[in-house]
């Protein structure tokens, strides 16, 4: 309604879960939080770790972060990604995890490519579509992940996974058209690889570029690991293998079977694990096209659409508002691209081009 709804009511809706009157409210709050607190397997003697200053560097069309690179196209309204992988091998310890701190290169990657993430959404809204590279050693990024799973009892190591799997979230409820280009030298692994099952679409090179030099000799190769089986799942509480794969659970099981292998482009087009996987000749032109297409459309109805996708399966509080409510009630419905004088609906049948804003919340 208009007045809105009270406490009864959104309690029983399960909108809220506990009631307090405003005389005993921060009483209320902090004794629930203890309560929190107290269930905590941490130990009481732990210490946390410092997470320092991001050393970020802010060009005309260029940001720069220890393990991601950022480049902006501003004429065609995109954004390429970079994320190196580790440039060496994982600890061996949960101890040494500890003392590693903020350097562990997953917990590194992750601040730099969250921070990533909010300055492209608050600063560059017209970079409509996200283009994401990466660049390692797949059996390094695997090597993290098999860290990451050992000890994923230890307080510290299950808050660099939740941290991941908050900022791949971020990435999901984002409003821009997310591709992926998975070249030689790629290292599309476990966790990384769940950008690839991220994105809208997914280019695959099958074979190699064989007129640059400085192609690497290896063949462009995807592998999942145990991290794209549970640890990392959607605002919707599901895999991103899952939301894929719908109904398909034979799908995930072959997929599972692959684990820890390399697969090459035929095998992942066959797994359904990217979209398309043109070769040397086809490569260039397929990107570009895909590119240009993309930036030709409305921005609201790729918001909508890539919503309306991205979050199949069922549904939860989160999914609710961040997959829905944000992309349309809130967005669409009041822009002048659909409503305007100008906009799709009003044009709509007369014959004139709609004139859009590209501009992204």
């Amino acid at each position: 309604t208009s007045e809105g709804i009270r406490g009864s009511r959104a309690l029983e809706w399960r909108l809220v879960d506990q009631l307090s009157p405003r005389s005993t409210f921060d009483q209320a709050v902090a004794h629930t939080a203890m309560e929190k607190a107290q269930k905590s397997d941490r130990p009481e003697t732990a210490h946390g770790i410092e997470l320092t200053p991001l050393n970020r560097q802010i060009d005309a069309d260029r940001v720069t972060y220890e393990h991601v690179k950022i480049e902006l196209d501003r004429e065609l309204g995109v954004t390429h990604i970079l994320i190196e992988g580790p440039s060496e091998p994982p600890p061996s310890t949960a101890e040494d995890i500890h003392d590693a701190g903020d350097k562990f290169w997953p917990l590194a990657m992750a601040r730099q490519l969250d921070d990533a993430i909010l300055h492209l959404r608050l600063n560059e809204s017209e970079a409509g579509t996200w283009v994401f590279h990466t660049r390692g050693d797949n059996s390094q990024v695997a090597a993290y992940d098999g860290l990451l799973l050992e000890h994923s009892s230890d307080w510290l190591v299950r808050e660099i996974t939740l941290y991941l799997k908050r900022t791949l979230k971020r990435l999901d409820v984002s409003s821009r058209s997310l591709v992926t280009l998975i070249e030689p030298g790629s290292c599309f692994t476990g966790t990384l690889l769940e950008l690839a099952l991220a994105a809208d679409r997914c280019y695959m090179l099958d074979g190699e570029f064989e007129d640059d030099a400085n192609c690497p000799n290896t063949l462009a190769a995807v592998r999942p690991t145990g991290m794209n089986f549970g640890p990392l799942t959607m605002v919707n509480g599901i895999t991103r293998l899952e939301g894929r794969f719908l109904g398909q659970p034979e799908a995930i099981d072959a997929i599972r079977k692959e684990s820890g292998n390399d697969l090459e482009a035929e095998a992942a087009l066959t797994l359904g694990l990217v979209t398309f996987i043109p070769d040397d000749i086809d490569w260039e032109d397929e990107v570009r096209l895909a590119l240009e297409e993309r930036a030709s459309f409305s921005p609201d109805a790729l918001t909508g659409m890539e919503a309306s996708l991205r979050f199949g399966g069922p549904e939860t509080m989160e999914s609710k508002i961040f997959g829905r409510l944000s992309a349309w009630q809130n967005w669409i419905f009041q822009r002048p691209n659909a409503s305007g004088d100008q906009g799709a609906l009003q044009l709509y049948g007369t014959g004139a081009k709609t004139r859009f804003d590209k501009g992204r919340v």
